[in-house]
């Protein structure tokens, strides 16, 4: 009898675990489909006739419409915003990586007088919302200009120093996070075989810290490359105009009811985010997971 009732208990809590994972499986499967629906739609609208769109004919094209992208590439001048994003893009991610690799090992490793006020003060600078900043901002931009003669409005230079100054903080609370799960003891083993605290971090924890700092190089590039509002005030030519800005005035141009113009510029830069995640994803696991590490 015991035994039987043994059974029946085991049984049931298998039958749960199965329903439980199956539900997680459903909801997983559900929320995937959910995100990679409007990707997949925009991808084959881009491939669709203007008329096709605007009639809502079936969800795959009737005939494939290549000519939409050089259509597009010629209307937008789409090579000159896309260079200059990723110039724009590129330098903030690694000058972000660069400042917080340092900044965050400090604030990890050495305990000073208002360190802990420090880390608070971090966090804190992304409660605020970034559109406050925008009119002081472009004010002191143009001060600048006035008394300095730096030009900052309308320059490679003047963006970078913005996204700096904003994603700095979300780089210093990543990396922060992936060097405290870093043995201290490899650093003292390093020191007790001879090698200075600079020899240690170079040679030991900056090798292992690569995912991390991919990962916060990645997360960087991609909000600066989505970002508009900062960039629509600060550029104003297609020197420096964003692919964002490019877009923007695209939609609302003359091709504003193009929408298969349209879904081609939204896929042209949709698509290499995309493929730049998907290369270096497991960077951005790893980052999370490497350096936890018991001695």
């Amino acid at each position: 009898m015991a035994v039987s009732i043994q059974r029946t208990n085991y049984n049931s809590i298998w039958l749960r675990k199965r329903a439980s994972r199956f539900g997680a499986y459903v909801g997983l499967g559900v929320l995937v489909i959910l995100t990679v629906f409007p990707i997949v739609y925009m991808i084959l609208s881009s491939l669709k006739t203007n008329d096709e769109i605007l009639l809502g004919g079936s969800f795959w094209p009737q005939n494939w419409h290549f000519d939409n992208y050089p259509e597009m590439l010629t209307a937008v001048g789409f090579f000159s915003y896309f260079r200059n994003s990723l110039i724009i893009c590129g330098l903030t991610a690694l000058i972000c990586a660069t400042i917080a690799v340092f900044a965050s090992y400090a604030l990890v490793r050495f305990r000073f007088p208002g360190s802990g006020a420090l880390d608070l003060a971090v966090i804190t600078t992304q409660l605020i919302p970034g559109v406050m900043f925008l009119l002081p901002l472009y004010n002191i931009f143009l001060w600048v200009n006035r008394t300095l003669g730096i030009q900052l409005v309308n320059t490679y230079q003047g963006m970078i120093l913005v996204y700096v100054a904003f994603f700095l903080p979300i780089s210093l609370f990543i990396l922060r996070s992936f060097f405290a799960t870093i043995p201290l003891d490899l650093e003292e083993q390093a020191m007790v075989d001879g090698a200075g605290r600079l020899t240690a971090f170079i040679r030991i924890i900056l090798p292992l810290s690569i995912p991390g700092v991919m990962a916060t190089m990645i997360t960087v590039f991609m909000y600066c490359w989505d970002e508009l509002l900062f960039s629509l005030t600060l550029t104003n030519n297609t020197d420096t105009e964003p692919v964002a800005v490019g877009i923007r005035l695209f939609v609302g141009g003359q091709n504003s009811s193009r929408y298969d113009l349209i879904m081609a510029a939204a896929t042209m830069v949709t698509v290499p985010m995309l493929v730049i995640f998907f290369l270096l994803q497991k960077y951005m696991i790893s980052g999370l997971t490497s350096g936890a590490v018991k001695s």
